[in-house]
């Protein structure tokens, strides 16, 4: 078995929006609203980091086409105990843009992660109240091109 056969589909304006979370203490959230992180600030590298990754996607999960992505959007929320991050990923593909959304939201978090992880630890080292969860997609579109945006060949 190989990658799916995509040759025969109609190029489309795909999108997805994916969502997630880290659970953090509530003084970690105080921090990164304040921009008091000794990293720096974790929302903006973060962002950096879901957009290349986003753009990268194929090479990580192997059965994934290389897809031109035309867009990456990466926004946060916060809460007192959480940061919700979304993706949006946007191209003219043959073939859906889920997993770049899902794996730039994933990194988010992780980055988000790395960034505080020495405000979570415990006295043993551990991450007892840390977590990533609720890793989704929220909405997943195809519409047909436009005149004014067909692809040239």
């Amino acid at each position: 078995m190989g990658m799916i056969d995509i040759s025969g589909k109609d190029v489309v304006l795909r999108e997805a929006v994916a969502s997630g979370r880290i659970i953090l203490s509530p003084e970690t959230v105080k921090l990164v609203k304040t921009k008091r992180i000794k990293k720096g600030d974790p929302l903006l590298v973060a962002e950096v980091a879901a957009m290349r990754a986003a753009k990268e996607t194929y090479l990580l999960i192997p059965h994934c086409h290389q897809i031109p992505l035309d867009t990456v959007e990466v926004s946060f929320s916060l809460s007192d105990t959480c940061i919700e991050a979304r993706c949006l990923a946007k191209a003219e593909a043959m073939t859906g843009v889920e997993m770049e959304a899902l794996v730039g939201v994933s990194i988010a978090l992780a980055t988000i992660w790395d960034m505080v992880k020495y405000l979570e630890k415990d006295k043993e080292g551990q991450y007892p109240s840390t977590g990533i969860s609720d890793i989704r997609v929220l909405q997943k579109t195809k519409k047909p091109l436009s005149k004014g945006n067909m692809i040239s060949s």
